[in-house]
């Protein structure tokens, strides 16, 4: 078996179909095909034709992960729970793990910082919320506690803010029901209570 032709696929630029006695065998990303160093010319034997549709399947799989984590940054469980859902046995999720760690675009350090901040910037979020929220990505407690630690946001100035944003609504001109919902987002009674009394003398 020879290898006939590598043309460049018109809807993915960056995918690469081979050719093998005339016919299409299998597809592979430019990097992919860099590195298996394939040339047209090339003799293959069946057990090698096998070998390149089965690098074929995981870097297709790997280009989807690619997509995927190109949405937002992801956590590691995040990405091992996609890989999953696409029916990759365990040894493929491992190689495609390791590839995306050793070129750094997994990192769960770094998502947790990552998802502080953007969550920060989006909304007043509570110290609590977060940290439940982390934990929903299965990231570890330490890494958890250390990227809170860093975090140098006002946690009452956050309160405040949505609690002046709340009081705008009539739903929550009631204490009762405001105090209700500032608890459930993740703030602390005392913090509640500090900051609704400080808002209350400035007001008077």
């Amino acid at each position: 078996m020879k290898v006939t032709a590598i043309k460049q696929q018109e809807k993915l630029k960056g995918r690469y179909s081979v050719f093998v006695d005339e016919k299409y065998a299998f597809s592979l990303s430019d990097t992919a095909l860099l590195e298996a160093k394939l040339r047209v010319g090339q003799e293959l034997t069946k057990g090698e034709l096998d070998q390149y549709k089965e690098l074929s399947a995981d870097d297709k799989l790997y280009g989807l992960v690619l997509r995927y984590i190109a949405i937002r940054p992801r956590s590691k469980w995040e990405i091992k729970t996609y890989l999953a859902r696409k029916h990759s046995p365990p040894p493929v999720q491992e190689k495609i793990l390791n590839k995306l760690s050793i070129n750094n675009l997994i990192d769960d350090e770094a998502f947790a910082h990552s998802w502080i901040e953007s969550r920060r910037l989006l909304r007043p979020t509570s110290r609590r919320r977060l940290q439940l929220e982390l934990k929903q990505k299965h990231i570890d407690n330490e890494i958890i506690e250390q990227a809170l630690a860093e975090d140098e946001t006002d946690e009452r100035g956050v309160l405040q803010e949505l609690i002046m944003r709340k009081r705008k609504q009539t739903k929550y001109q009631d204490k009762t029901k405001l105090m209700a919902y500032l608890s459930r987002q993740g703030f602390s009674y005392g913090d509640i209570k500090t900051v609704l009394e400080a808002i209350a003398n400035e007001d008077a």
